[in-house]
């Protein structure tokens, strides 16, 4: 087993490199990987005790974030070694100022991780959310180095869990962590069944993320003169399944105002976006002063949806049609009913606004309709899950400390 591991991390570089010519992100990860070592070697790596925190992309440095700064507010002994095995996360956040050094991982072969231990030599080490790669792990160990996992989940299904010579060599690797910060019991459970007690139900770190987001809110007159008096929904991170369902409600429903922000901002993508609807859209980049005589809003351009929840009535969060759905708990944390596609069984705040009926999955148009048509006609039901909303949100912020609790013996 160990052996069909090693071989895989292999052809999965010798794919990346064979598929950079014509794939922008295989390009960017198989150019990262490269950069790596010499990057290290120029920093002044050492020179303070160091933390490590990896994040395999966007959503886990989310998750992430908090810890780093908080290390950083209350540790400030520590430097920060930041890295993502993702070209999507890398790309969009290596400049980010907290953190003092950032990289790609180094793929996960046994000399890779000997050399990257050996350089870096961090005193704690974090890993965000499900990131098992073996021989880091294994080095890790072998070094006595702690390994803490932040806003772990695990489910039934996954391999760990399961009877068998597979199942028993994945389960090996989890011998690595020091210590498992679940985001739920239920996780806490199957670690128990298989033998582990190293873990504390700790929530999810990206609570404490969106707090903190929502309490440094942009104010953005153009977006309330635009929603003026009328019920507005919002809806963030679309994609095309979710844009159609969403045109055909405007046809609908002719009182509502909508915003809508693709997740892919590109012009050909924005320009398609526009033909779809069922009538003429503002576009936020362009639109100055005549957002009043508009009922659509496109949004254009990043780092402002998380402010734009704020304004919203109801909002609907994408990809719940594709892969998964993004962030349901930007919107959240403004005490709004959230709607989504089906496919939010993998994300566990989603799952609990579903249970609390704080937010709806929708299958379809007509289901999406009816639920619409529900939440903005009746402002009780509205109000029942603001209430609701914030308790949720209150119960869960606070992940952070007691992960550098646990770690730091504060």
């Amino acid at each position: 087993m160990n052996l069909i591991y090693q071989l895989g991390i292999r052809i999965y570089r010798l794919a990346a490199w064979l598929a950079a010519p014509v794939n922008p992100k295989a390009r960017f990860w198989h150019q990262g990987q490269k950069s790596v070592f010499p990057y290290l070697k120029s920093k002044s790596i050492g020179k303070q005790p160091l933390i490590w925190v990896h994040c395999a992309s966007l959503g886990e440095f989310e998750q992430g974030r908090p810890l780093i700064e908080a290390i950083k507010k209350q540790h400030q002994g520590y430097q920060i070694l930041l890295t993502f095995f993702s070209p999507s996360g890398y790309e969009i956040r290596k400049n980010y100022e907290v953190a003092d050094f950032i990289c790609y991982l180094p793929a996960d072969t046994p000399a890779n991780a000997r050399r990257f231990i050996n350089l870096v030599q961090p005193e704690k080490v974090f890993f965000i959310k499900y990131e098992f790669w073996k021989n880091y792990l294994h080095e890790l160990s072998r070094q006595k180095i702690p390994l803490y996992l932040v806003s772990a989940i695990f489910r039934p299904e996954q391999l760990f869990f399961q009877k068998g010579f597979r199942a028993r060599w994945y389960r090996n690797i989890l011998q690595g962590v020091e210590h498992f910060f679940v985001q739920n019991q239920q996780s806490a459970n199957l670690l128990a069944s298989i033998g582990f007690s190293n873990y504390t139900v700790t929530g999810d770190t990206r609570f404490d993320r969106v707090a903190e987001i929502a309490a440094n809110r942009k104010e953005l007159p153009q977006i309330a003169a635009f929603k003026g008096d009328a019920k507005l929904i919002v809806a963030g991170s679309s994609w095309q399944p979710d844009e159609e369902i969403l045109a055909e409600y405007l046809k609908t429903n002719k009182t509502v105002k909508m915003i809508i922000a693709p997740h892919e901002v590109k012009e050909v993508n924005v320009k398609r976006l526009l033909a779809l609807l069922p009538e003429k859209a503002a576009r936020y980049s362009s639109a100055a002063d005549q957002l009043t005589d508009s009922r659509i809003l496109i949004i254009d351009s990043i780092g402002i949806l998380s402010s734009i929840y704020r304004y919203a009535d109801v909002a609907y969060i994408g990809g719940g049609f594709g892969v998964g759905i993004h962030n349901t708990l930007e919107a959240a944390i403004y005490n709004i009913p959230v709607l989504f596609g089906p496919n939010y069984l993998k994300f566990q705040e989603a799952v609990e606004l579903v249970n609390r009926k704080l937010a709806f999955p929708v299958k379809n148009a007509n289901e999406l309709t009816a639920q619409l048509d529900q939440l903005i006609r009746q402002d009780e039901l509205r109000a029942g899950i603001s209430v609701g909303c914030r308790q949720f949100m209150s119960e869960n912020i606070g992940a952070t400390q007691l992960v550098l609790e646990k770690v730091f013996n504060n």
